[in-house]
């Protein structure tokens, strides 16, 4: 997801609370906003997958996703 897909999200988002939108515009609001949410999951999970614990031990253990 780049800038340019975001500022068309709230581009969308500003006409449709003043004019309203097109049919194909609901439908390209709905599909960017779908893409936006899938790269903010694929993110997180990127993180996830990276963190580790510190055990009381002190030993390290890493997530279940990790290998």
């Amino acid at each position: 997801m780049n800038q340019k897909q975001i500022d068309r999200i709230n581009e969308l988002y500003r006409k449709s609370k003043t004019e309203g939108l097109t049919e194909e515009e609901k439908q390209e609001q709905a599909k960017l906003r779908s893409d936006y949410i899938a790269a903010i999951r694929k993110n997180l999970r990127g993180t996830l997958d990276n963190v580790s614990f510190v055990n009381p031990d002190g030993t390290i253990t890493k997530s279940k996703g990790q290998k």
